[in-house]
């Protein structure tokens, strides 16, 4: 009788286990803890890719890899420069911070991957080809006007565009989609917010159009007025309609993208929300059909676990530490670097100090907003820290260099020099206008900084920090208050710069970038 319990007991305690293994292995909501916006997500076999939106920062439009729609690795971009233009420049006091290119679409169609994405800017509409999309190389395609989040769609021989807010248009494109077909604009839906009500905030856009066993089915985003980023889906039998719309999913704020379905036959929609400081992060949500129509969510709600294997920690794929070394032949960067804007490429190097990245100054700037080849690359969540040792000996009079947390309201931590001194200086810009809060004296050429970020429950604070050995760290300054703030429309980034406010010519050598998901005090 004892043995039976004994085994009875062994039994069940095997069956507990398996079940909190199988619950540990669930992946999570967000899927992706950082600014990742405005997805467009294709599968090909049972490999998924997504594009994105980083707006103002080069190269632009990445383009990510899954095997398991949770895991994500970055593998390409579209492009490496938008265009060649004072704003994107960072010159002349102009710059295109919350703009440059925004939302992406992806498609696959007879071999060919497509992206295509529109800048306000110089007013265009980019499409971007390539039969590797994780190789390249690309074939661009302009044209004019820029159609605001638009998407594009193949279908019977035809490609199509819709783009709008509130009301939506419809255009065929050329052949060879170098622009609208004269005679092909039509309204698609005059009024696409009728479902959410008549008192809205935003209209809705956000374009993402799918066909599922004959039925078109059209995503798009609105905002009720007092109410939540809403997600809308209208239906209809031909592309021409008549659509049927309806809200689809209200919760959380979690909102704008659309469809995606798994080998085995299994339907999610891909969203994201608005994350505070972090920025903009993916969600997944599962989707049931019923009555020909997208089921979202569970009883109308985003569920925080999810039947997808675990989440796994976004180092290496989203972002990674560099230590700057490289072969001879290979002195490129990995993808998890932007820059900040286009970079000056004669003034940035990884080959003329062996295991450093150099950034020269060639002009005379008065902002670290305005200062060209600051070296990005995302914050992630919950928290993370980012380490970087700088050797200022190549610094000259006025120059300044170090580490920040790049938003409108930006923090940094660096060395300011002035005439033969050198100073390590930290600024505050929380309040919307950089104060100087600390600045401590410094006698030697090397220096070690460090920024901390919490994005716990949207907590969003940070702090700096520097040593003079690399292992006993001292605070400076005060805390910074990050916020989401729309003229730069992006999560906060840890940024390597190096700018002159009285003459050109100076450097400063960066040994390595250490990032991780802890707070390492």
């Amino acid at each position: 009788m004892k043995r039976k319990y004994v085994a009875l007991t062994l039994l069940l305690l095997c069956l507990a286990g398996n079940n909190i293994t199988a619950q540990v292995q669930q992946a999570t909501n967000p899927v992706i803890f950082a600014d990742v916006p405005d997805m467009s997500i294709i599968r090909i076999g049972k490999t998924y890719y997504m594009s994105s939106t980083t707006m103002h920062m080069s190269p632009g439009v990445p383009i990510m890899r899954s095997e398991d729609l949770v895991n994500w690795k970055l593998v390409n971009y579209a492009y490496d420069t938008l265009a060649n233009i004072d704003e994107l420049n960072l010159n002349n006091g102009k710059n295109v911070y919350g703009r440059g290119s925004w939302a992406s679409c992806l498609r696959y169609h007879n071999g060919m991957f497509y992206v295509s994405t529109f800048s306000q800017t110089p007013n265009k509409t980019f499409i971007y080809a390539t039969k590797n999309i994780e190789k390249g190389p690309w074939k661009r395609i302009t044209f004019s006007p820029s159609y605001h989040d638009h998407t594009i769609f193949f279908d019977d021989g035809k490609t199509y565009l819709i783009t709008g807010a509130g009301k939506l248009t419809i255009f065929e494109l050329k052949d060879d989609l170098s622009g609208i077909k004269p005679g092909t604009e039509r309204v698609l839906i005059e009024n696409a917010n009728t479902p959410a009500g008549e008192n809205i905030m935003l209209k809705a856009e956000g374009s993402q159009l799918f066909k599922v066993k004959g039925k078109y089915y059209l995503f798009n985003i609105v905002w009720p007025r007092g109410g939540m980023r809403t997600v809308l889906i209208h239906r209809a039998d031909n592309i021409n309609g008549p659509w049927e719309g309806k809200v689809a999913l209200q919760d959380l704020g979690v909102a704008q993208g659309g469809l995606i379905d798994m080998p085995d036959g299994t339907w999610y929609s891909y969203l994201f929300r608005d994350n505070g400081a972090v920025g903009r992060v993916p969600y997944l949500v599962p989707v049931k059909w019923e009555n020909g129509w997208p089921v979202l969510g569970v009883e109308g709600k985003v569920p925080m676990t999810l039947n997808l294997p675990a989440n796994k920690s976004l180092i290496p794929g989203i972002v990674h530490s560099d230590e700057f070394t490289r072969r001879k032949k290979d002195l490129s960067l990995p993808l998890v670097w932007q820059w900040n804007h286009n970079p000056e490429n004669t003034l940035w190097s990884l080959s003329e100090r062996k295991g450093f990245l150099r950034l020269k100054t060639g002009r005379i700037d008065t902002s670290i907003l305005s200062a060209r080849n600051m070296l990005t690359q995302r914050t992630i969540g919950p928290v993370c820290t980012g380490i970087t040792s700088l050797d200022v000996s190549g610094l000259k009079d006025g120059d300044f260099a170090g580490l920040c947390l790049l938003q409108k309201n930006y923090g940094l931590v660096g060395v300011r020099m002035t005439g033969n001194n050198k100073t390590i200086v930290m600024i505050n810009a929380s309040g919307g206008t950089a104060v100087e809060a600390a600045t401590v004296p410094l006698t030697q050429e090397t220096v070690y900084f460090k920024a901390i970020c919490d994005f716990t429950d949207r907590k969003d604070v940070a702090g700096f920090y520097y040593s003079i050995d690399g292992k006993n760290w001292l605070p400076i300054g005060t805390q910074l208050k990050m916020a989401y703030t729309l003229p730069h429309f992006m999560g906060y980034r840890f940024g390597l710069f190096n700018y002159a406010t009285k003459e050109t010519g100076g450097y400063a050598d960066f040994d390595y970038f250490h990032i991780s998901d802890t707070i390492d005090r």
